[in-house]
């Protein structure tokens, strides 16, 4: 009979300590996922959430504050992430903070990091959504990394190909590098350009030297750099000279003009020098004339012997006489 209530006691020692320690892993599980105090509900939309999982911390400025409730997927490229907040942090978090996805160090789960805003904003409510900032994820630098691998052995590939090229003189560059002419020839136009460089210093020197020289006051050089008014004279000249010849081109013009007038079948001049049948003409109407005015003189002369027209021909002699 003891040994039956030895046992039973056992047991229910047994059965209240498991209770207890249930019942504190309880309360710590609670407290860690914030179940026993007060929240509030954020949201946030991510192209990617990169592995985030329900229960995974929420963090603001480097503290936990709320765990990931619910991720639902809306279309392929957005999913919405719930938060539950604990309602004394939700009074820092502003409407301009954001919230991204990382990794609790190296190797451990993600979590949610939150970006203060700024303090003059409103702080956010129950069932606000904050905006989101999606950082590159380890597969996607790991595809990066491999496809500028890639290049990389391809880039080395061409490179030794063109340094095998270069090596063996082809190309310019390999010219330059193995023809010992024409690195002579180069050093020699080098060594001309040095001796042309020295060449032309020297002779800005002189140049400066005999500058220096000038009387600026007694000599024809110094008054022609000097003296405003024979400047103002010179330009004046080179101004009329400028006028003169525009009207000289204006008359030359004008002279083409007439002479092309000349030239065209319409006109006189041309009418004159050009038509074979005018001088023919001219000439028989001459002849012409000076047969009308020897008959003239004959029917003139034949009136002054007629009886009819003798007396006012006589009257006229007198006259004269």
């Amino acid at each position: 009979m003891e040994k039956l209530v030895s046992n039973t006691t056992r047991v229910g020692l047994f059965i209240v300590l498991g209770t207890f320690i249930l019942l504190i892993a309880l309360y710590f599980i609670g407290d860690r996922q914030h179940i026993f105090s007060k929240n509030i509900q954020l949201f946030a939309v991510f192209k990617n959430v990169n592995g985030l999982q329900l229960g995974n911390n929420i963090r603001y400025s480097g503290i936990n504050v709320g765990t990931v409730s619910d991720i639902k997927m809306i279309t392929n490229t957005k999913i919405v992430v719930q938060m539950m907040i604990e309602e004394k942090t939700g009074a820092f978090i502003k409407k301009d903070a954001i919230a991204s996805i990382g990794s609790d160090g190296l190797v451990g789960s993600m979590v949610v990091n939150i970006l203060p805003g700024k303090e003059n904003l409103r702080t956010v409510v129950s069932k606000d959504t904050i905006k989101s900032y999606s950082k590159i994820g380890a597969d996607d630098m790991l595809t990066t990394l491999n496809v500028t691998n890639e290049n990389a052995a391809l880039l080395t590939a061409d490179l030794l190909k063109i340094t095998d090229q270069i090596l063996k003189g082809k190309g310019a560059l390999g010219t330059l590098i193995t023809d010992s002419l024409l690195t002579k020839d180069i050093r020699a136009t080098i060594l001309n350009l040095k001796q042309s460089a020295k060449g032309a210093q020297r002779l800005i020197g002189s140049l400066n030297y005999k500058f220096s020289k000038i009387d600026m006051e007694q000599s024809a050089v110094g008054i022609l750099l000097t003296d405003t008014i024979l400047g103002n004279n010179m330009l004046k000249m080179a101004t009329n000279i400028e006028e003169s010849s525009a009207a000289i081109l204006k008359t030359t013009q004008q002279l083409e003009l007439m002479t092309a007038n000349l030239n065209t079948a319409k006109s006189t001049f041309n009418y004159l020098t050009k038509n074979e049948i005018l001088p023919k003409t001219i000439d028989s109407t001459m002849i012409e004339i000076k047969e009308a005015s020897q008959k003239l003189n004959e029917t003139m002369e034949a009136l002054q012997h007629n009886f009819l027209f003798r007396g006012y021909f006589r009257k006229l002699e007198r006259q004269k006489e």
